[in-house]
C-alpha cells in the first residue's frame, strides 16, 4: 500500500509547492521544472527545500496499464543515509482540487 509523505499543489508555472514529511524530517519543498535540462537522463524537474538546497529530481512518465502521465521522483539528502527515497506524485485520495498530489513513497524491493 502507497504511503504518502507530504502533499503538494501544482502552481501556474508548472511546478508544485508542499511539504515532504518522513519520521526524521519535515521540510516545504518546491519541485521545478528544470530548465537546463538538456538529456533524457536529466530530470525533468529539480526539488528544492525551503532553504534552497537541492535534494532530488523528477522525472515525467506514463504509466504502463493506464497511460496517464505521472511524475517519478527520488530524494537524496544526508538525513536519509545512504539510500535514496522512490516516490510518485498521484491524485491525493479525497481532493476535489487536482492541483493538490500527494508524494506517494514507493519502496524498492
Amino acid at each position: 500500500m502507497a504511503q504518502a509523505l507530504g502533499y503538494v499543489t501544482k502552481n501556474e508555472t508548472g511546478g508544485y509547492e508542499g511539504t515532504l514529511a518522513t519520521m526524521s524530517l519535515k521540510k516545504r519543498i518546491r519541485i521545478l521544472p528544470n530548465a537546463r535540462k538538456e538529456t533524457d537522463a536529466q530530470p525533468d524537474f529539480r526539488v528544492y527545500t525551503e532553504d534552497r538546497v537541492e535534494i532530488g529530481g523528477g522525472w515525467n512518465r506514463v504509466g504502463k496499464a493506464s497511460g496517464n502521465p505521472y511524475v517519478s521522483l527520488t530524494f537524496s539528502a544526508p538525513e536519509f543515509g545512504p539510500n535514496k527515497i522512490y516516490a510518485n506524485l498521484g491524485r491525493a485520495a479525497g481532493q476535489e482540487d487536482d492541483r493538490i498530489m500527494a508524494i506517494l513513497w514507493n519502496p524498492r524491493s
